[in-house]
């Protein structure tokens, strides 16, 4: 179909715009150098450490990322995330978590702030409702001031993140969850973002 042709050329537009982007490789901190990872609580399976293998050999690189993992609810994605927005603040950048639901940003905020919090990581949310989750005195105006001036290390929120008033240039790692629930404009600000940061895309589809 016509449609199906038109995305085919703007995603060969925009791997070819990345082809010719160079970035400064991350210095990559293995798990064995720091202590958040024996902060999970589980068993990583052999399929969930080759994910994590993989991003951080991605983030290590001179070319922006982009990587998609796929598995069923349950299969440890939200670890992968975790790690990397990890990667992110030890490289002194900042993650960008986008999620298609309130209800699954609220999610992400609960685990990443629980997860890194104890580490010196501050993690915030925005939301179209809300703006901040640690002190509910915070408007959305104050959390997107903070953000623009590199104070929040890990945004999580929804596609409120894609608005104008959102500044994301600061934007190291862009992780976009079940990014086929996202609607025609925000794929549109998305293709944008893909070409000045490391993008990885979790899906169970």
């Amino acid at each position: 179909t016509q449609d199906s042709q038109e995305f085919a050329r703007d995603l060969l537009k925009l791997y070819a715009r990345r082809s010719l982007v160079r970035v400064d490789p991350w210095h990559v901190f293995n798990d064995a150098d720091h202590d958040m990872h024996a902060t999970f609580g589980f068993q990583e399976t052999p399929d969930q450490e080759q994910a994590i293998r993989d991003v951080y050999e991605g983030l290590a690189g001179n070319e922006p990322m982009d990587r998609l993992v796929v598995g069923d609810v349950g299969f440890g994605k939200t670890e992968v995330a975790i790690r990397a927005s990890y990667q992110a603040f030890l490289n002194k950048k900042q993650a960008v978590i986008l999620c298609p639901t309130t209800l699954l940003a609220q999610q992400h905020y609960d685990t990443f702030t629980e997860r890194l919090k104890p580490f010196g990581v501050r993690v915030e949310m925005l939301s179209r409702f809300t703006g901040h989750t640690t002190d509910s005195s915070v408007s959305i105006s104050d959390v997107i001031a903070a953000l623009k001036s590199g104070q929040v290390d890990v945004i999580i929120g929804t596609h409120r993140l894609l608005s104008k008033d959102v500044d994301l240039s600061q934007a190291g790692l862009i992780v976009i969850d079940e990014e086929q629930r996202f609607g025609v404009r925000h794929k549109e600000r998305l293709k944008d973002l893909r070409t000045q940061a490391h993008i990885l895309t979790l899906s169970a589809t």
